[in-house]
């Protein structure tokens, strides 16, 4: 069975709602609600329609299909430039140190503090498989597809990119870290906040929120626990981006407190080490498992095959080539499986 990553289209709203459904809460750029998906559907569509090769304030949505099928299983987001059209806020964790010498004592206190330090990146996101198909290296193969089409479209995209994670959610449904700290100026619970960011965007946070430093010390025991910790099912994700290159540098989300990941797009490993190379054959004669993309803009598309040297390119593999619509003499992007 041979799945492949292709741009998402106006017909895959439905199987789009309902992965939403799936997913629990807390995840913003994938909202259970068939006008913010509607909108962002016609976001994608202008992006790919976008002819001038520069950087713009765009998002690309794409898809994991079932080549044989049809079935949409899975999605994931890129986002060219954050913070264009809403400030994009984070909170930095920081520390400050005060000297009392009459009491001989130093005190170090963290604290949070609102930030617009990350605006400007490029950001991956909105990455969900469908429970069904949590195995065969598919969530792998809808990460890395990712950094497959910024090197494909590299000039689109900022020098420095960034990937939130999903932060300690309960059984409830609500958020340590929100209940603990946003919620006290805001009047509203973790899941209405989340659904009217996901709808409405956030602006309503640079109405409403502190603009001071929070002491750590004053929030709840639960809130301070949960401070730059993914959700449970998002340990892989962080596992995936460290292997990419992508590092915790103190940056967390404000409303559920998960963390932020930084990285400088060139050194991505996916992008870093992806070669471009022509396809000189068609066969099932073996070869190290890759990474295969073609296509650019809507017609990017990207699965799982083998390649081997010949000649002055590469075999690829029959089901690959077949996913992806490449024929002999087509040039191709690769990156290793590992």
């Amino acid at each position: 069975m041979t799945f492949r990553i292709r741009a998402a289209r106006d017909e895959d709203l439905q199987p789009l709602y309902e992965m939403a459904k799936l997913t629990g809460g807390g995840f913003t750029n994938l909202p259970a609600d068939r006008t913010a998906l509607t909108a962002k559907l016609a976001r994608s569509h202008d992006a790919f329609a976008r002819t001038d090769d520069t950087l713009g304030d765009d998002l690309f949505v794409l898809v994991l299909e079932n080549a044989a099928t049809g079935e949409v299983r899975g999605t994931c987001q890129i986002f060219t430039q954050v913070g264009q059209r809403y400030p994009f806020y984070s909170y930095r964790l920081g520390t400050l140190t005060q000297h009392s010498a009459e009491l001989g004592r130093t005190f170090r206190a963290d604290q949070l503090s609102l930030t617009t330090d990350l605006e400007g990146c490029s950001e991956v996101g909105g990455l969900f498989l469908h429970p069904g198909e949590r195995a065969g290296g598919l969530g792998m193969l809808l990460a890395r597809s990712r950094y497959l089409f910024i090197a494909n479209h590299r000039a689109r995209f900022a020098d420095r990119i960034l990937a939130e994670l999903r932060g300690i959610i309960d059984e409830a449904g609500g958020s340590p870290f929100w209940d603990g700290l946003a919620g006290r100026f805001f009047g509203m619970n973790f899941q209405d906040a989340d659904q009217f960011n996901a709808v409405r965007g956030h602006q309503f946070i640079a109405d409403l929120f502190p603009k001071h430093p929070i002491y750590i010390a004053m929030l709840s025991e639960h809130a301070r626990a949960s401070i730059g910790l993914p959700h449970p099912s998002g340990r892989a994700a962080m596992r995936m981006l460290e292997n990419e290159g992508f590092a915790y540098e103190n940056y967390i989300d404000i409303f559920d407190g998960g963390p932020t990941m930084t990285a400088k797009t060139d050194t991505v490993r996916t992008i870093r080490d992806a070669r471009p190379t022509r396809v000189v054959a068609i066969d099932d004669d073996g070869g190290t498992a890759a990474l295969v993309a073609t296509g650019r803009l809507s017609e990017f598309r990207c699965a799982y095959g083998r390649l081997r040297e010949c000649g002055d390119g590469m075999a690829l593999s029959r089901d690959c080539a077949a996913a992806l619509a490449v024929r002999e003499d087509d040039e191709v992007l690769t990156v290793g499986r590992v």
